[in-house]
């Protein structure tokens, strides 16, 4: 009996049965078609027409780990090749809250005032326990994400080592061959993943804070090694005189490093992302540059090196792909997994007995 009170021993008790609850799903929804994948050559004459939209598909197929979106995906890198690499490209990097990506809202829209197309790829770092990502950095970057030649990609790191997303690499040459004369690459900014994002931009800006702490951690053999370029962000109101002697502070420090082999001395500069004082002077450089770079042929031996370091990365993470995704081998790891569980077995014992395999 569903309420006792109805029992006829209690005539003077009745429960109204209530509202009838309405479905949970709206029984008016028709179900969605699932869109075909679209053909190699579609979507690369898509993409070099500059359509957002086949660019935005294409990219989606980069960084799926379904084997027909791989497959399809390498066709289209292949297709697409010879009409990138006519950019620059530029990484940028820094602790979080320096202000990377409100910086890049002001660099954005001070390159697009000279013309052409600028595409963002903005790096998000995935959770390591539900691997999902935020993907907001739109969200702070408000006057960029509404310009007509701005395309923004927000990428998950998706486990990545030092958090840079899979196949960043890839989605370059496709925003290349789209016509983006401009590219900027986003880091995560947690102190690794800056050597991959180095081996693919022509130009790599450091961008760091004044007075939020101890200024030796800004200066960094690895990462001020690398930097082609030094900016601390925040350089208004109160913290001018903090920014003035974080530059000397780095300024010196340069000095102790010997020099790139580029040949290019890196610049510091200050700025405030906020109040947009400082962009003309930190493009200038970043003009001054490539200015340099091309007339010692240092750009061309650049791209030379880029290429053969991600020929490794992408034998390095196929032979990776192929060992885990291969159903013979799924048992023998299930078994030595155990055998390590157990204490049956060291795990370099292990690793070694699956390899020989």
């Amino acid at each position: 009996m569903e309420h006792p009170e109805n029992d006829k021993s209690y005539k003077g008790l009745a429960v109204k049965s209530g509202i009838q609850q309405p479905p949970l799903v709206n029984p008016y929804l028709k179900p969605r078609k699932r869109r075909s994948l679209p053909t190699a050559g579609e979507l690369v004459e898509g993409v070099l027409k500059g359509d957002i939209n086949a660019l935005a598909r294409g990219v989606t197929l980069v960084e799926s780990i379904a084997p027909a979106h791989q497959q399809l995906a390498r066709e289209v890198i292949e297709k697409c090749l010879p009409y990138s690499g006519k950019s620059r490209r530029i990484g940028i990097t820094g602790v979080p809250g320096a202000g990377k990506s409100t910086s890049i809202d002001v660099f954005g829209l001070h390159v697009l005032r000279d013309g052409g197309k600028l595409a963002v790829l903005a790096i998000d770092p995935s959770s390591e326990r539900s691997n999902g990502s935020i993907l907001g950095d739109k969200t702070r970057m408000e006057k960029l994400s509404q310009h007509p030649d701005a395309f923004i990609r927000p990428s998950p790191s998706a486990g990545s080592l030092g958090g840079v997303a899979r196949k960043t690499r890839e989605t370059i040459i496709l925003c290349e061959a789209a016509g983006y004369n401009n590219i900027f690459v986003e880091t995560v900014g947690v102190g690794q993943s800056e050597t991959a994002v180095h081996s693919m931009v022509d130009f790599f800006l450091l961008i760091q804070i004044a007075g939020a702490g101890d200024e030796l951690q800004g200066i960094k053999r690895g990462i001020m090694e690398m930097a082609d370029g030094i900016v601390i962000n925040k350089a208004d109101g109160d913290n001018v005189e903090r920014a003035k002697l974080a530059q000397a502070q780095y300024r010196a420090a340069l000095h102790l490093f010997p020099t790139p082999p580029s040949g290019w001395t890196p610049e510091v500069l200050t700025y405030s992302g906020y109040y947009e004082l400082g962009i003309k002077e930190i493009w200038d450089m970043i003009d001054r540059y490539f200015a340099f770079v091309e007339h010692n042929g240092y750009f061309d031996e650049r791209r030379r090196q880029q290429a053969r370091y991600w020929m490794y990365e992408t034998i390095d993470s196929e032979l990776r792909r192929r060992f885990y995704d291969d159903p013979m081998r799924a048992p023998k790891i299930a078994e030595a997994e155990r055998l390590v569980l157990s204490n049956r077995l060291s795990p370099f014992q292990a690793a070694w007995q699956l390899l020989d395999s």
